[in-house]
């Protein structure tokens, strides 16, 4: 229980249905369609497309989701929305330009979208309400426009330096990125999506929203074709699971990285972390130490789901405590190789339970802030940099080619107890994500927090050869972790930002939310 003499939050307490999202606005429109009668997946897909007129640094319609979803006694299902690389793409080429990496703000980084595609499949499959009914409030709001919130607002600042060309006249205003309280407006996108809502998904990868989007690739050297947008598609896929002191983790499967935080787990297993001070040194150490080695693995496994092959290794019990042996309680290891991939930050999720228990775990994202830069001329659709996940490395498995789908970091996670869904949950962050999930269930399994303090509580990353702690840690904390060999730095930005709902055997849902971040949990 928090000490109600300092600041904070509650968590949100509710019988009927919950949300918790990055957006206060968000979060109330997903409560809105639970009282009008929709179930979790038409709250969860209206919310997640308002998030992109919310935090359009975030995500947005020329972005990727993940998703998993469950009703009672019918188990976890997961839905992969990530794009591939087009037909054209080539490792060699970029090679042959003397390229270690696929540059951030090019066309080649830019994968073809394929959230709207899963949203569409998902509100026809899933929903009760239909698309044109779950598109009208990102409609409204796109036109009418959303005041920009702090956090936002701090995010669209720093990266501002990624917008070139049509996206600096959709995202800036008189060159200049909006503040805190300026109204950002996006007609151009409520055209797109009330044509979604009109005729589904063939009116965003045909005809011309996809001739906008593959003309702002083409014009600046891309290899985009208007078949590339046309064969877009989502696809059912099987999660994974793991376990950690009697809770079952269940994770999206690659491309998605959620095996790491799995992996990482199972790492953690092998030492007494429930003995330690939860925001004491000793912990942080481990549970820095423990990444290295997951992220390693990660960057050596993970990829396209058909050219990822060592998975079951991965998760295997004896890999985990073959690399756990290598961990000294004293001394950090050296940092392990470079991420294959350019780990970012931006990224929204929200999730949502309903009366009828139906949970949504959904995850959404343009990757880097503004995703590449490259908007489209005419309906401002910003394009993800997801093909900056690949490598190039030549025969690694998440080698950048035709049709692949890279290695990518956003993951929605469920928490299992004795076979039933009792937590779906979700930690935004890049590469912190894994970090993130694992540190927020020792929160809960370790150490006995309620909700609300598991999201609340400092957080530490082992990322790029250095210890990022949060300013919760004590300078003590600092010091014994530097003594210990890490590079300790305090980050400007904080890690991550959770959204979790926790369903209780009683009936009732406790919801929290990151302060991390501008939004809330809502119930009724």
């Amino acid at each position: 229980m928090r000490d109600f003499h300092l600041p904070g939050r509650s968590a949100v307490f509710a019988q009927n249905g919950l949300c918790a999202t990055s957006h206060p606005l968000a979060t109330s429109v997903a409560v809105d369609i639970l009282k009008r009668g929709g179930n979790a997946m038409d709250a969860a897909l209206a919310g997640a497309v308002l998030l992109g007129i919310c935090e359009p640094q975030m995500t947005g319609i020329g972005g990727d989701c993940f998703v998993l979803y469950s009703r009672p006694g019918h188990g976890i299902q997961a839905l992969n929305g990530s794009g591939r690389a087009p037909a054209g793409a080539s490792a060699a080429a970029l090679r042959a330009q003397g390229l270690e990496t696929v540059p951030l703000d090019s066309p080649d980084a830019v994968t073809i979208p394929c959230a709207i595609d899963a949203f569409c499949r998902l509100a026809e499959s899933e929903g009760r309400l239909g698309l044109d009914a779950l598109l009208q409030p990102a409609i409204h709001y796109a036109e009418a426009g959303v005041p920009v919130a702090p956090r936002t607002a701090f995010d669209w600042q720093n990266s501002k330096k990624a917008l070139q060309g049509a996206a600096r006249r959709h995202y800036l205003r008189d060159g200049q990125p909006l503040r805190t309280g300026d109204v950002f407006r996006a007609p151009g996108q409520a055209e797109v999506l009330r044509r979604i809502a009109k005729n589904g998904r063939d009116a965003f990868y045909c005809g011309e929203v996809a001739e906008d989007m593959a003309a702002a690739l083409t014009e600046l050297g891309g290899v985009h074709t208007l078949e590339d947008f046309a064969a877009a598609g989502s696809f059912a896929t099987q999660p994974v699971d793991g376990r950690y002191k009697g809770l079952g983790l269940t994770e999206h499967p690659p491309n998605g990285q959620g095996a790491t935080a799995i992996l990482l787990l199972n790492i953690l297993k092998h030492f007494d972390i429930a003995g330690m001070d939860p925001f004491g040194a000793d912990r942080a150490h481990i549970e820095a130490e423990a990444a290295k080695l997951a992220y390693d693995a990660r960057n050596r496994f993970l990829a396209d789901p058909g050219h990822t092959t060592r998975l079951a290794h991965m998760l295997a019990p004896e890999t985990a405590a073959g690399l756990a042996a290598l961990i000294d309680p004293k001394h950090a290891l050296p940092a392990a190789q470079p991420l294959t991939e350019a780990v970012h930050r931006d990224t929204v999720y929200i999730t949502v339970v309903d009366k009828d228990r139906m949970a949504v775990s959904l995850i959404y994202s343009i990757f880097h802030g503004f995703g590449s830069g490259i908007a489209s001329e005419k309906f401002g659709i910003l394009l993800q940099n997801r093909g900056a996940g690949f490598t190039l490395e030549a025969g690694h498995p998440n080698e950048f080619g035709p049709g692949k789908q890279p290695m990518h970091t956003i993951i929605p996670a469920m928490l299992q107890q004795d076979g039933e869904v009792v937590m779906p949950f979700g930690v935004m962050g890049g590469g912190y994500q894994p970090t993130g999930h694992a540190r927020l269930v020792s929160n809960l399994a370790d150490f006995g927090m309620d909700l609300q303090s598991a999201v609340d509580a400092p957080r530490c990353f082992a990322d790029g050869g250095v210890l990022k702690l949060e300013r919760g840690y004590a300078a003590e904390v600092r010091r014994k972790l530097a003594d210990a060999g890490h590079r300790v730095v305090v980050p400007d930005t904080p890690l991550g930002g959770a959204q979790a709902i926790r369903m209780h055997a009683s009936g009732v849902l406790e919801g929290a939310s990151d302060p991390r971040k501008d939004g809330c949990a809502l119930g009724y």
